[in-house]
């Protein structure tokens, strides 16, 4: 595993193409957000998305996000209704991820089938994340990053990289190290059928969301 150690305000362009060059290869890297580390590869990478799911322990059928530059990307990838449009323009870039009916785009292996009442949904998790080196990995990859937070054996989020490269070190190939980020994973609102539903509090209010 190859530890690159950045400045988080502005993360150098040559160490930010290291790890979008090991992305590109099909592999896994480690990075900071605005909420926790997160594990993260190119969605279009089948194997390195089975060994994202393996890391984490994760069932197939739980969600995991894709990382968008901004809120004009994510129209390619989820179907957003006025409604919806209007609640990100507010909360984006920050610490929420957004579940949205999925369109086409999205890969068959990565869609998650979710009940509402009688009818299912095909569905897909959406984020945009303020933090510099989230943003220089989207700017120099060009392509979405599949994202899921690195989570401690308790399940608790993740902010030291030393915890991460203890945890997760057989399974990266990059861990991109920003210093400490803190542990709040970030809030899921479900916006599907302009119904926000809050699937999980994190560090983003859930406050006055419908006002």
């Amino acid at each position: 595993m190859l530890r690159l150690v950045v400045d988080p305000e502005h993360p150098e362009p040559r160490k930010i193409a290291h790890a979008t060059e090991a992305i590109a290869r099909g592999g896994v890297v480690a990075y900071p957000t605005d909420t926790v580390y997160a594990l993260g590869c190119d969605y279009a990478e089948r194997k390195a998305v089975e060994e994202v799911y393996r890391l984490k322990g994760m069932s197939s059928k739980q969600p995991i996000a894709f990382l968008l530059p901004d809120l004009g990307e994510i129209a390619r990838f989820g179907l957003v209704t006025n409604a919806a449009y209007r609640l990100m323009r507010r909360l984006i870039p920050g610490p929420y991820t957004f579940v949205l009916e999925a369109t086409r785009e999205v890969p068959k292996n990565l869609v998650i089938d979710k009940s509402y009442g009688r009818a299912k949904r095909r569905t897909v998790g959406v984020r945009v994340v303020d933090h510099p080196v989230v943003r220089a990995l989207l700017a120099a990859h060009r392509r979405p990053i599949l994202s899921t937070s690195a989570l401690g054996e308790g399940g608790e989020g993740l902010g030291d990289p030393g915890e991460v490269r203890d945890r997760y070190e057989r399974g990266l190939d990059v861990l991109v190290d920003a210093g400490y980020t803190g542990t709040d994973v970030s809030t899921v609102l479900s916006l599907v059928g302009d119904e926000i539903e809050v699937l999980r509090v994190g560090k983003g209010p859930v406050d006055g969301l419908g006002d």
